[in-house]
This record gives structure tokens, sequence and C-alpha cells, in this order.
């Protein structure tokens, strides 16, 4: 797909360091022209197309490889929109937007009949988010409607947080694409599914139970097994880097790495400790080690940018020390999960520390 002219790469930026008027109109008229814009959120960068452009929905699921029946999340510019989208909303719908948005969380709701199935995935709801990143707020307002945008990677693989991280496939199958610089919150949003009888998280992310809670003055279950509704990034395999992920108990890293280095190896570790030093390695063996922040928003915001620049040192593995077991680290956690149970087709065997 052809990209539009002076929209991507971007020639010049606003003094503010973000996409000028012009750029971000011309990216407006990427969508509304049926095409695919690669923008920023406030969580991942994310590849848009118009939420009411079926053939438009279409090129966004081929350019992604995403199976059709899982369903895309429609970024909006304002509550006032939501019934344009959904029909019965509950109060604790406008209860939990004026308390959340803009900001890292999608409410699914039960969609309107002009809502296309390839939003939905076929289902009988619809998953709607106001993102709280200024280029992706002017990007809405010059659009005019709304945008699905799942994350701009090929389906099951790890979430771009910043515009170099994007594959080239994906731009290729854009046609512009707006800087907006790294993601300030770094993993998905916390979904909450509103359809029901009760309300259920469907995905943790950085909007934490206890702050729902909060605002509805309930508590909220995680997704439980038997759950129906299909949301983005739920299911078990996700997130994934190219090399498969190994998951090492707090501390267990050094003992796992002295034990367990295999001859020719190259493994990646993200650790609390600081990166060993006279550590003995077969020939051709390598350790690629990056030291991860100790506080949880600060680990979310660089964990897929980390993971990326483990899989470009063409590591073997990537080892990762989980963090602690606290409500705070839940999205983490998720995420981290989601990765390592992702199967690869050259799978190296691993060994239990």
């Amino acid at each position: 797909m052809p990209l539009a002219s002076g929209c991507f790469p971007m020639a010049s930026t606003s003094p503010e360091g973000l996409p000028s008027s012009q750029q971000l109109q011309q990216a407006a008229d990427c969508l509304k022209a049926g095409k695919l814009v690669v923008f920023p959120t406030e969580t991942v960068y994310g590849l848009g197309a118009d939420a009411k452009n079926p053939a438009a929905l279409q090129d966004l699921y081929r350019a992604k490889g995403r199976p059709t029946d899982h369903p895309v999340i429609v970024h909006i510019a304002s509550p006032d929109t939501l019934k344009d989208w959904a029909v019965e909303i509950p109060d604790i719908a406008y209860a939990l937007a004026a308390a959340f948005w803009p900001g890292p969380m999608t409410l699914i709701l039960k969609r309107a009949r002009q809502v296309p199935d390839a939003v939905t995935g076929g289902q009988e709801t619809v998953g709607l988010r106001i993102p709280q990143h200024p280029v992706a707020l002017a990007l809405l307002q010059a659009f005019g409607g709304g945008i699905a945008a799942p994350s701009a990677n090929r389906f099951g693989r790890l979430s771009p947080t910043r515009l170099e991280d994007v594959e080239p496939e994906i731009l290729e199958a854009s046609g512009c694409a707006l800087e907006g610089g790294p993601c300030p919150v770094g993993v998905e949003s916390t979904i909450v599914d509103l359809s029901g009888p009760h309300p259920v998280v469907l995905r943790p992310g950085m909007v934490l139970p206890a702050e729902l809670e909060a605002i509805l003055g309930q508590t909220l279950p995680l997704r439980p097994a038997q759950w129906k509704t299909r949301a983005s990034g739920t299911l078990p395999s996700h997130y994934a880097p190219q090399a498969p992920v190994r998951l090492l108990s707090t501390g267990s890293v050094v003992s796992s790495l002295s034990l367990h280095l295999k001859d020719g190896l190259k493994i990646g570790v993200l650790a609390y400790e600081e990166p060993l030093t006279g550590l003995k390695v077969s020939q051709g063996g390598a350790v690629r080690w990056i030291k991860c922040p100790s506080e949880p928003q600060a680990y979310a915001q660089a964990l897929y940018a980390n993971l990326k620049k483990l899989d470009r040192e063409a590591c073997d593995e990537i080892w990762v020390e989980l963090p602690p077991e606290a409500m705070a680290w839940e999205a983490v956690h998720d995420r981290l999960q989601r990765a390592a149970a992702t199967p690869h087709p050259q799978q190296i065997e691993r060994v239990s520390p």
C-alpha cells in the first residue's frame, strides 16, 4: 500500500515534538480513504482502521494475520459517543469512564446494531476506550469517528512501544505512520466486561482492580475460566518475542546460568540483579543481560522494548526473573505468562533450575 506523501516518514514535527496538524490531517484522510494508520497510544502503538469500514477492517486483520473471530478495540474521542457503539449502557460504565478516561482502560459493552461484525469478532459485545496520548486524541478529533486499533504487530508477537519497533511488514501495509515517542504505560489496557450481570476484569492492566473497585463499590473478579466473552489479548499464548521465554523464580537466575548454560547458546536475561561478571561461558555462547526496573510502572513501560532488544541480539532463549507477587505487578505477570506459553517451532529443551 503506498504511503501518504509527507505522512511517513515524518519530515517535521510541531514545536512540542508531536506531529503537525497537517500530518494529523493526512493520517485522518488515510483512515477516511480506507487505509491503515500506525499511531501511538499511552499503552502501545496501534494499527488503526476506520471502525465502520468493513473493507478496511478486513485489511487490518490481513495485515496482522489476526483470526477474524478475535475482536478489536475501538478507540473513541468522548464518552458522549458511547451510544454510537453500544446499547443498554449501564451507569457504572459512565462512572468508570469519568474516573479513568482518557486512560488505559477498555470497557466491554453490548454492541449497537450498526457495529460491524469484523470489530466484534461476531460477538454481541464491543470493546471501547479513550486513549490518553495527545497524538491519538488529536487523530481521533481529526478523523471524527471510531478507530479500530489492535497493537501494531503481527498477531501474537510483541506489541511495539516505540515506532522503531513496529515490524517492517506492518509499516508496509499501512498508509501512514505517526511518531509519538515511547509509550508511557507500555502494556495493553485493562479490560472490564460490563456486558453481563456483574463486572469482570478480562485482562489486567495498569488500571488496577482496587482502583476500579473504589469507583464501583464492589469486588471485581478476574476472568473466570468459563467466561465466554472473547477480548483482545486474552488467548493463553500472546505477546511473545521470537526467542522462547523461560520464567525463573526470584534470585535463581545466577544459579540457573551456572548450572544449565549450554555450549554455544546465547541467553538473554531480564533480571533485578546487576549483570554478572566472570561467568564462564562455553565457546560460542554468550549472555546478554538487562537489569530491570524495580517499580511496576517502570518495569511495564520498558518490558516490550527490552524483549525486542534481546530479540535483536538473536538470543536463543530469553530468561526472565519473575517480579514480586503483588497486585501492582499483575499486568506484568499476565504478559510474561502469555509470552512464555507461546509455542515455538524450534523450541529449545528447557532444564528446570
